[in-house]
């Protein structure tokens, strides 16, 4: 390789060449400290290894040599809001399908039948999916609470929100394009109603979903700051495993709060023990992990 010439700086292609210095104690307990208290979510020590690989990669495609100047660079340098957003992405966005929890999507499902049909023609069924990542479960959703208008033989009244604190995770969603691998647990009867074929191989949904479903950037430590309000089904899995015990209480308590009387929580297998809050009843079931809140608790 040539040498680069003494008045410039070494580019990117040029670190991608070069071994990155490994990550030291000092440095991981740094780095894992400022994630937790901007994003809540707290590595253990085995992880180390992950972040010390994602963050790596993004280090060698801006051309960053060391660990810590790239810690002041996400602290304080004149890009640091931009470049905190793509580090999250990397660090957050976790691979996800559509119908990923068969029996919990059962479960919403039961409890939208079961719902008075006066009160779902008077007032739109209200979704929200948190952490959504790029989309999957929001859709899933949509579609899921389309079905169940077709079989009530309703007008479709109902909406879907979608939040995450990744702004390329959100943009991707808003997209509605799929790779067909994260169509691979859908009923055949469903992808064919509600999917065609998109560009690149390409799994695009149907634009009467698309416009059912909205996304937001929100992270889940300002959850008290969240506009949704009376929500009916707030569907939370596969994010709480990234907070510490506290913290997790904290959260689902807060999602509590956005709850509509007789709303539905629903949340991961093992992701939260011990918690029952006033208002809410558990939701007899061995395999979801779900809360309706009471119809008298109309705060």
């Amino acid at each position: 390789m040539a040498d680069v010439p003494h008045n410039l700086s070494p580019g990117p292609e040029h670190w991608a060449l070069r071994p990155l210095p490994d990550m030291d104690e000092a440095q991981f307990h740094q780095w894992k400290t400022l994630l937790e208290h901007r994003t809540g979510m707290a590595l253990a020590p085995e992880r180390k290894s992950f972040l010390e690989t994602n963050i790596g990669i993004r280090m060698r495609e801006i051309g960053c040599g060391s660990f810590q100047a790239y810690y002041e660079k996400i602290v304080a340098g004149p890009e640091a809001v931009v470049e905190w957003s793509t580090l999250v992405d990397r660090l957050t966005v976790q691979e996800t399908r559509f119908f990923r929890d068969a029996d919990a999507f059962r479960l919403v499902s039961d409890y939208v039948m079961t719902r008075p049909r006066e009160q779902l023609r008077q007032r739109p069924l209200e979704a929200w999916s948190v952490g959504c990542s790029t989309g999957e479960e929001a859709y899933t959703l949509a579609i899921l609470l389309n079905e169940c208008m077709a079989q009530l033989r309703l007008p479709t009244l109902y909406g879907v929100t979608g939040s995450d604190i990744s702004k390329p995770a959100l943009e991707k969603a808003q997209k509605g394009l799929f790779n067909p691998r994260r169509l691979s647990g859908m009923d055949d009867s469903l992808r064919q109603r509600y999917f065609r074929a998109g560009a690149r191989n390409s799994e695009e949904i149907a634009e009467s979903i698309r416009e059912r479903v909205c996304f937001t950037r929100l992270n889940v430590l300002d959850l008290k700051q969240a506009p949704m309000q009376g929500v009916n089904i707030i569907f939370c899995q596969n994010l709480l495993i990234y907070f510490r015990r506290w913290r997790r209480r904290e959260i689902v308590t807060r999602l509590a709060e956005h709850l509509a009387p007789g709303g539905l929580l629903v949340l991961g297998q093992g992701e939260i023990t011990g918690w029952q809050p006033p208002g809410l009843q558990r939701v007899p079931s061995e395999h979801v992990l779900a809360w309706i809140r009471r119809q008298s608790d109309d705060e």
